[in-house]
Formats: structure tokens, sequence, C-alpha cells
């Protein structure tokens, strides 16, 4: 059973910065892909970053440039460095096993993911 714990949230203002982590358990870390999905108020799920275990990267459009993913295959750790915040980035985070770039089954990110982390960016 995946057991995803995010940390790292909070408030801010436009234009600051704040780096999410998520420790994983319950599963292999190693060979599986690992996301942020955020959702905003009144939104539905929205892909934000994923790493391969090549540590290979994407990124969405609209955090392009912006946000930074890393893994670390040592301690099942992954991050989110979110630089040059926006209101619009306001959302939980969510932390997930799995790769949710283009379509996927909701109920697949639900089992997948931690109970998220609040990303408040407000002056």
């Amino acid at each position: 059973e995946v057991q995803n714990v995010e940390s790292g949230g909070g408030m801010v203002q436009p234009g600051g910065s704040l780096k999410l982590s998520c420790v994983a358990s319950g599963f292999e870390f190693l060979p599986y892909p690992m996301s942020w999905v955020r959702q905003g108020p009144g939104r539905g799920p929205e892909w934000v970053s994923t790493i391969k275990s090549s540590g290979l990267s994407y990124y969405s459009d609209s955090v392009k440039g912006r946000f930074t993913i890393y893994r670390y295959n040592a301690n099942n750790t992954v991050s989110l460095l979110m630089t040059n915040l926006e209101p619009e980035d306001t959302a939980l985070y969510y932390c997930a096993r799995g790769d949710y770039r283009g379509s996927y089954d909701s109920r697949i990110l639900d089992r997948n993911r931690g109970q998220g982390t609040q990303v408040t960016v407000s002056s």
C-alpha cells in the first residue's frame, strides 16, 4: 500500500519560494516514476511534474522554468522546489507514485497519492 507523506507547504507571497518534500513508503521506490499533482480550489487535479527513476523530469507548461523536481532514491524522497510563485499556484499538492501526464483514471491517482500539503500564494 502506497503511503506518501508530503510536507513543506505554507503561505507565501507572490514571487516567493517553497520546497515541498515527500517521503514514500509501502512499495519499492526505485523503479517507479514519481509525480506531483495539485488541486486548486474548485478545480480538478492538475499534473505538475514527473521524475523517472533515471532522473529524467517533465513539467507542465504552467510551472516550467519555475519549479524543479528532485528524487533521492537512497531515502525514498521526492522534492519539488517552487520559485517565483503566483497566486494561481495556490492548491493542495499531492505526491503520487506513477506518471500522470496526459489522461488517467482518477481512481489510480487516489490509490497512489498522499494526503497532500497546502500551498497558498497571497499578498
